[in-house]
């Protein structure tokens, strides 16, 4: 309801602001001129010299290899350190990553962290509290004056100033040595790393290494010197003690008795994955081989919002992002856990069925979804896909077999899966990973950023994840009933329980308490903000 809450406060009208601390004095720093005095410099750029144009890369779907992957190579970095994030808790896997970036800041290397301030929850101050500790400079993208974590005032400051509040930085990156990023659709957290039997998050990001790094960093570079990007030294913030601060032998020391269950949740002690080094050991000796290829990072300006309203230029990422689905000759898949789309973009799909090329979309179901405003609008497009012949699926909370997910039966079991991924394939020749949802947020109100890569290795690789996926054991199937003479179909969920075909007629949820609310959302004139 909280989303729900401030999209109906939206509607009301506010007035435009700066952030607090625009005025703030900061020191403009850019990506490391050299990367080649680094090892992983050394090892990745010399490899793509004999590839011109081409950067290596490996999709990185599950959810413990992505949590692996970044405090690995946080611990492998030389020089610097750019990390971009919507989300950064500050539970378990948060603390784990902080520990990281305190440890590499001990050793000389200069780490930055950009946050975006809209999503943030008790506890991720240790995040930034990071820093107070030489080495770190941590910024926050069009900031809340209000620092606390209460709905009340915050949605009271939200009403007041929302054309600039609802505009967020939803884009995920990580950058070593400006020759190295993790981009795709993980925040940082156990959600998204899959380790928490409360919520796990299918996702999926993408290990780029060679020259595309230089790109990326030149977006984060963009970002980090904007006027959005306020130092966390200009704002109020929450006093923490000294034990509630990061530090580097915090998780040894602090991850007993509940917390550390936390991380062997599974029968898999994470701790223990951690130190073996692995992913990250095995893509350097290339026992995880890289796929090379030539790609395109696509990436909305900091000031989007001028830019789409034309006071300024800049990029918008939907535009490439649309230019490569309209390019679809026989087939486009698309993973997506928010689908809101426009009036173009539903005009784009038809077209596309009316050229007969395949359109297969996976999405939330009820059950499974995180944000039951952006489902109460997903709502209205069922049947409209479905009339035009795109395939439709809804992914399960509760999954029959574990293939595709990203993580293990254990965990599943649980019944808390949902999905967060945000992958395209075209004509199994190109996919697009990143942060962007195909949705109006972010179209119009998120910042995003990703990569198109063309390999069709990688597009099959992200094909079959998508075909486990929607496997009947893991989703639902929707279409439209055959009625009766003189009756209207109706929309049906296919699937498979213990191997037995199901059909429901009414669409699945936790409760109906839950099906009740997402059909109250869906009479709200919301869907601007979804």
């Amino acid at each position: 309801m909280k989303r729900a809450l401030i999209g109906f406060m939206a509607l009301l009208g506010g007035c435009a602001a700066l952030p607090p601390g625009a005025s703030f004095p900061k020191t403009t720093t850019v990506a490391l001129a050299h990367p080649e005095d680094t090892r992983l410099g050394r090892q990745f750029l010399g490899a793509a010299s004999a590839l011109p144009g081409e950067s290596g890369y490996r999709l990185i779907s599950v959810g413990v290899d992505g949590f692996l992957a970044r405090a690995q190579l946080i611990d492998a970095s030389e020089r610097t350190l750019d990390l971009q994030y919507y989300i950064f808790r500050g539970d378990e896997t948060g603390r784990l990553i902080g520990a990281a970036l305190m440890r590499a800041a001990a050793r000389g290397v200069r780490v930055r962290v950009l946050l975006d301030d809209s999503d943030t929850v008790a506890g991720d101050e240790r995040v930034i509290a990071l820093d107070g500790h030489a080495g770190i400079e941590v910024r926050i993208f069009n900031p809340f004056r209000y620092r606390g974590h209460h709905d009340f005032p915050k949605a009271v400051e939200y009403l007041f100033n929302n054309s600039r509040l609802d505009y967020r930085m939803h884009n995920k990156l990580l950058v070593a040595d400006n020759s190295v990023a993790l981009v795709g659709g993980r925040n940082i957290g156990n959600q998204y790393f899959q380790l928490d039997p409360d919520g796990q998050f299918a996702d999926d990001d993408v290990f780029a290494a060679g020259p595309i790094a230089a790109d990326l960093s030149a977006t984060f570079d963009e970002y980090w010197n904007s006027g959005l990007a306020i130092p966390v030294a200009a704002l109020p913030h929450a006093q923490l003690s000294a034990e509630e601060l990061t530090n580097p032998a915090e998780p040894k020391l602090a991850l007993a008795g509940r917390r550390r269950q936390a991380l062997q949740t599974d029968g898999i002690d994470y701790l223990k994955r951690l130190a073996a080094g692995e992913p990250y050991n095995g893509i350097i000796a290339g026992r995880l081989p890289l796929v090379w290829a030539h790609a395109q990072v696509v990436c909305d300006s900091p000031e989007k919002q001028r830019v789409r309203n034309g006071e300024t230029t800049g990029r918008l990422m939907s535009i490439p992002v649309a230019a490569a689905a309209a390019a679809a000759q026989s087939e486009l898949l698309m993973v997506t856990p928010y689908f809101i789309p426009s009036a173009k973009e539903m005009q784009l799909l038809r077209g596309l069925r009316q050229r007969e090329v395949r359109v297969r979309i996976l999405t939330s179901s009820l059950e499974s979804a995180s944000a039951l405003a952006a489902q109460s609008g997903y709502m209205h497009f069922r049947r409209p896909l479905l009339n035009s012949g795109a395939e439709l699926y809804e992914v399960r909370s509760r999954l029959d077999s574990v293939k595709g997910s990203g993580q293990t039966a254990a965990v599943s079991r649980y019944g808390h899966y949902g999905l967060h991924a945000k992958l395209f394939v075209f004509d199994r020749r190109k996919i697009l990973v990143g942060s962007m949802n195909f949705d109006q947020r972010s179209l119009r109100l998120n910042t995003e950023v990703g990569l198109i890569i063309d390999s069709p290795e990688l597009a099959d690789q992200t094909a079959q994840r998508f075909d486990a996926m929607v496997q009947p054991g893991s989703s639902y199937e929707l279409a439209l009933s055959s009625p009766a003479t003189g009756g209207s179909p109706h929309l049906i969920w296919r699937t498979q329980d213990s191997g037995v075909a199901v059909e429901y007629t009414r669409e699945p949820a936790r409760s109906p308490w839950q099906r009740l609310e997402v059909n109250l959302l869906a009479l709200l004139p919301l869907e601007g903000e979804l």
